[in-house]
């Protein structure tokens, strides 16, 4: 290694660490670190709403939330979800070359022990897709869009909950 990529090398440990100790002392923990959030955020039983999407949605609340299956969930979030498929596009044809998928996601978290409303939030989020003349690629394509529309909607409900959790700590 030479002497130039060594002392490069150094200066970037060297910074690293000066910006570890910087947050060390102004009280930050990472989102996903046990003591904090992650103690909450894991401990939410998500229930899922009808359908595909719905099913979607769960299943990356759950790995986004660090859901502790072990664990006796503390609150319990249940959704319902609205969606629609806009066509976009049109040909001289009247047949639509793209579509819209759009979903609205209106949430509550409840506390499990006394089943009182502890927060509530909507998110919208909606995506994008080309229509396809083959079957199979229009499945795909439409089944795709489902997974990006529920992925995008799940994590702006972390965000939230994340938020939320933190103004109740104090942080």
């Amino acid at each position: 290694m030479s002497r130039r990529a060594l002392n490069s090398t150094l200066a970037a440990l060297a910074s690293a660490l000066l910006g570890a100790a910087v947050l060390e002392g102004c009280g930050f923990t990472p989102m996903y670190a046990t003591p904090g959030l992650s103690a909450g955020l894991s401990s939410i039983d998500v229930v899922a709403p009808q359908g595909r999407v719905g099913f979607l949605l769960r299943e990356d609340l759950n790995d986004a939330l660090g859901h502790d299956k072990a664990a006796a969930p503390r609150w319990r979030l249940e959704m319902t979800v609205d969606q629609s498929r806009s066509p976009r596009g049109l040909t001289v044809e009247d047949v639509a070359e793209r579509y819209v998928l759009a979903i609205s996601v209106t949430y509550k978290l409840t506390y499990v022990s006394t089943g009182k409303v502890a927060h509530t939030g909507i998110v919208n989020s909606q995506v994008g897709y080309d229509a396809a003349d083959a079957p199979y690629a229009a499945i795909a394509a439409r089944q795709d869009t489902q997974e990006r529309v529920a992925s995008d909607a799940a994590r702006k409900i972390q965000i939230d909950l994340a938020a939320w959790m933190a103004g109740q700590s104090g942080g």
